[in-house]
């Protein structure tokens, strides 16, 4: 096993479409709160998941 243990680990990829505006936001988002693009990309579902959940 590679990297950092991990209680939830990352094993599964998946492939998304977006447009040159989404990569932007999400490079913005990266870029001035010090995350990974994926780490944004997961606050965002659960962000939204949550809302459902309410």
């Amino acid at each position: 096993m590679k990297g950092r243990p991990t209680e939830d680990p990352k094993t599964l990829n998946t492939r998304i479409r977006l447009s040159q505006s989404d990569i932007e936001k999400l490079e913005y988002c990266s870029k001035q709160t010090g995350k990974k693009k994926s780490e944004i990309i997961r606050e965002g579902i659960n962000k939204v998941y949550n809302e459902i959940k309410k």
